[in-house]
């Protein structure tokens, strides 16, 4: 027993045992406390792993989300070319053609409820036409028709830089806006150039164009002793169509004077390729149409207020308008139209569409075979733009338009991507025989 009056060495010497149960006490209490330190070392770094695990994977998550948002912009920004499935490899001589109603400033700033919901930077000129000159460039066109376009000597500027030369029709009356034709210097030569101020023949202040380009002998082979038989020529005809829809009378007069000098100069010329673009202001489903593609109309079948089809809701059905139009024209009215008093118009080309000659998607196709919107705004959204050829030139490939849904997704035109209210046709057409 151990007596409170011993030291502690008498006491350690008179009970070892007990000591060493204490010392043992002591270093198993330290081992634990060593072993708790290590658990929680070990969890704090399992929860670093982890929460450095759950930045990281939300980083990746960020960085997946905005990567699917830049590729859904870029595949909104994106547009595709439709080739045809007939073979055109033995068509050496090819052209890219290019139709733009870029807005003009004047028409812009006259018509701002139009515009209400696209932001004032991307209705402005500078950025507008910056954004226009880069798209037209990656079209890599040979020949280029603008409508709607005010600014002539500065785009005139930068498309020399890009070897185009062009020429610009303006509109007669107060209006500043007009037409203009620009091609590739080292590709064509010009032959012949006209063009029509309808107003001289009561058919308001719009005008059209018209180039006669012939290829470039250069262009073809050294090798190629046929080079003078293979310098194909090709008339160029670019119009900018009334917008009044009540007025299909002066509508269809402009088309009629139109396609009758485009008739007039392949004649002149030798019975050459035609190539017809622009603004038609009239839709795929409208008679108008029907009279290009058909070379005839009988207009008293056709109320003219409905010619073009842009207040015909519901669509054009012939049924429709032989049935439910007010068909009464007068004498006046069916001159301008005309030319005379007959109830019948004519046309002497045989035209093609060069959309409608390369089958296309539902997604981004009417049942015509056209874009299903040219033009899209606060109050329209429908195709008025139109590339026409005769049958000795071979549609090779089209420039598909943007589906609806994308194009409802920019809100209305212009925007970040699209400098126009309007987009832009193009195609490339082959000339069908290689010797001329």
């Amino acid at each position: 027993m151990v007596r409170s009056g011993d030291t502690i060495a008498q006491r350690a010497e008179q009970s070892p045992p007990a000591a060493r149960r204490r010392r043992h006490s002591v270093e198993h209490t330290r081992k634990r406390q060593k072993i708790k330190s290590s658990e929680t070392e070990t969890r704090t770094y399992i929860q670093t792993l982890n929460s450095n695990f759950t930045t990281a994977s939300s980083s990746c998550k960020r960085q997946h989300t905005n990567s699917r948002r830049r590729k859904s912009r870029r595949n909104l920004c994106k547009r595709k070319w439709t080739y045809s499935e007939r073979d055109a490899s033995e068509h050496n001589d090819r052209v890219v053609i290019v139709s733009y109603n870029i807005l003009g400033v004047e028409n812009a700033t006259k018509h701002p409820h139009l515009y209400s919901r696209v932001p004032p930077e991307y209705m402005n000129w500078e950025y507008r036409k910056k954004i226009m000159c880069k798209e037209i460039s990656g079209y890599r066109p040979s020949i280029l028709c603008l409508q709607a376009i005010d600014h002539f000597d500065e785009l005139n500027k930068i498309l020399q830089k890009d070897g185009f030369r062009g020429l610009h029709k303006a509109r007669s009356g107060d209006s500043r806006d007009g037409c203009a034709i620009f091609w590739k210097s080292d590709q064509f030569t010009l032959l012949d150039e006209e063009n029509i101020e309808f107003q001289r023949f009561g058919l308001r202040h719009n005008v059209a164009q018209f180039c006669v380009l012939k290829m470039n002998q250069d262009l073809h082979k050294a090798d190629d002793t046929s080079s003078a038989s293979t310098s194909h020529s090709i008339v160029v005809g670019n119009i900018h169509v009334l917008f009044n829809p009540n007025r299909g009378d002066i509508k269809l007069g402009q088309m009629r004077m139109f396609l009758e000098k485009a008739y007039e100069l392949s004649q002149k010329w030798g019975c050459i390729p035609v190539v017809v673009t622009g603004d038609l202001n009239s839709l795929p489903q409208s008679a108008l149409y029907q009279y290009v593609a058909s070379s005839k109309l009988h207009v008293h079948q056709h109320d003219r207020r409905k010619i073009s089809g842009q207040l015909c809701s519901s669509g054009y059905t012939e049924s429709h308008y032989l049935h439910n139009c007010i068909a009464r024209w007068t004498d006046e009215e069916k001159m301008l139209a005309t030319g005379s008093r007959d109830n019948s118009l004519k046309h002497p080309l045989m035209l093609r569409s060069a959309y409608a000659g390369i089958p296309g998607s539902s997604k981004v196709r009417d049942k015509a075979g056209e874009p299903l919107a040219t033009s899209y705004h606060s109050a329209f959204s429908g195709t008025v733009d139109y590339i026409w050829h005769t049958s000795d030139l071979v549609p090779v490939k089209v420039l598909e338009a943007l589906p609806t849904r994308s194009l409802k997704k920019t809100g209305g035109l212009p925007s970040k991507e699209w400098g126009s209210d309007h987009l832009a046709i193009a195609c490339e057409l082959a000339f069908a025989d290689n010797s001329n």
